[in-house]
């Protein structure tokens, strides 16, 4: 990989070849545009229901780490499209496929959530009630419960729990660049041990690593550093309502903000129960790699955030500066936010198409607020921008992100064959 030096990277559009390599070929092939508005096959409703019951899931007992939870979305979905692969000669292939994701994704929310037990297993109930009783039935239950304990045992021990992403780190003196606790409540740094864990699909956490962040003696940097001042300061006077509003929409967790469109996305695709597994396991496989190569890179140059620079580094200090939003504890760059929105775009503009009929989206952090989007990159830039208007990151680290989050998605794409074969 050439270096960028003190050249930010540009982003070039997604070329992936969706080949055999890439999706088992048509098995997961989604249609684009011609998907919208196609009629819901019955079947399909097994898996919306159970990727329902994962998100509420996760919302109501998941860790307190972002990467943990995507992990137990990979997890048990990728149990499901393993247990879904094959249907035994001489029962319903529906029925099959139905109890088969449905037990894959309960026995791993079971293992790895275990205080929603109760409403889990209400919840198979529930599906085991639509499926007819005898051998699809028994059967499927019986190979999702096999697959899920294999990828359970296959990922034990990845350095994905809360405990091991947050392992401790040791602050480096202070100097010019170099990352330190960030006001106001100067908290240690958090995410460090994802660039340990063990990956899905990369065959390294610094496969993908990032060339260096531009010099602060640059240009780039330089004008990162006055767009942020001006436009991120807790009292701007240049930053319109519009791009508050957009600071406070994409505040929250990655994960959660990009619930609803993968959701969107499933809805409009015409594939059965076997193939809309195989899609959520790619996306969330993608954003695990994502989030561990993320870390790598940060940890690997340290930049300091932009308060600590405006505050104490700039030729002009003004130690009372204040982000519009506080400042995450971790390094800079790149943009974690922007890796995520890289990798989602990536996988989702690869099997669903770029644009989709216009869909509405809301945010946590920004109640009554409703944004419509019909392109995956609008997200994207949208995130881009948002972390500037926060005063939290420069906009080479969030643009940088994007980079980093399609080659990591990219990736996992053309390794898809890995994920899905019979174990």
């Amino acid at each position: 990989m050439k270096p960028f030096g003190n050249r930010h990277p540009r982003r070039r559009p997604v070329r992936v070849a969706l080949g055999s390599a890439v999706l088992l070929a048509a098995s997961v092939t989604v249609p684009s545009a011609a998907a919208a508005g196609v009629a819901e096959q019955p079947r399909s409703s097994v898996a919306l229901d159970w990727y329902d019951t994962t998100a509420a899931t996760i919302a109501a007992g998941g860790a307190p780490t972002q990467s943990t939870n995507s992990r137990t979305w990979a997890i048990g979905w990728l149990a499901a499209a393993r247990a879904t692969r094959q249907v035994p000669s001489g029962v319903d292939r529906g029925d099959f496929r139905d109890a088969a994701l449905a037990s894959a994704v309960h026995d791993a929310l079971v293992a790895l959530v275990p205080s929603r037990t109760r409403e889990l297993d209400a919840a198979l109930r529930t599906t085991l009630r639509g499926v007819p009783d005898g051998p699809a039935e028994s059967k499927g239950v019986a190979a999702g419960a096999r697959q899920a304990r294999l990828v359970l045992a296959a990922r034990e021990g990845d350095g994905l729990d809360p405990a091991s992403v947050d392992a401790p780190f040791a602050v480096p003196p202070a100097a010019p660049g170099v990352w330190q606790p960030t006001p106001p409540a100067y908290a240690p740094a958090t995410q460090y041990g994802n660039r340990l864990a063990r990956p899905f699909l990369l065959d390294s956490p610094d496969q993908y690593r990032l060339p260096a962040p531009p010099a602060l003696d640059t240009a780039r940097y330089r004008a990162d550093l006055a767009e942020v001042r001006a436009y991120g300061a807790v009292n701007s006077t240049v930053r319109t309502e519009r791009q508050t509003e957009t600071a406070t929409f994409w505040l929250g967790s990655s994960l959660t903000l990009y619930t609803e469109p993968l959701r969107v996305a499933l809805v409009r695709s015409p594939l059965s129960s076997a193939g809309r597994a195989r899609l959520v396991a790619l996306f969330h496989v993608a954003l695990v790699d994502t989030q561990i190569a993320t870390s790598d890179t940060k940890y690997a140059y340290l930049r300091w955030r932009p308060v600590t620079a405006i505050r104490t580094g700039s030729t002009d200090p003004d130690p009372a500066w204040t982000p519009l939003h506080t400042t995450p504890a971790h390094p800079d760059y790149p943009s974690g936010h922007n890796t995520y929105a890289g990798a989602a775009e990536t996988v989702l503009s690869a099997l669903v198409g770029p644009r989709t009929a216009p869909f509405e989206l809301t945010s946590p952090t920004a109640p009554g607020v409703t944004r419509r989007y019909t392109a995956w990159s609008r997200l994207s830039q949208e995130n881009v921008d948002a972390r500037v208007y926060s005063g939290i990151h420069t906009r080479s680290a969030d643009e940088a992100g994007l980079v980093l989050g399609e080659r990591v998605a990219t990736h996992a794409l053309r390794n898809a064959a890995r994920l899905f074969g019979t174990l």
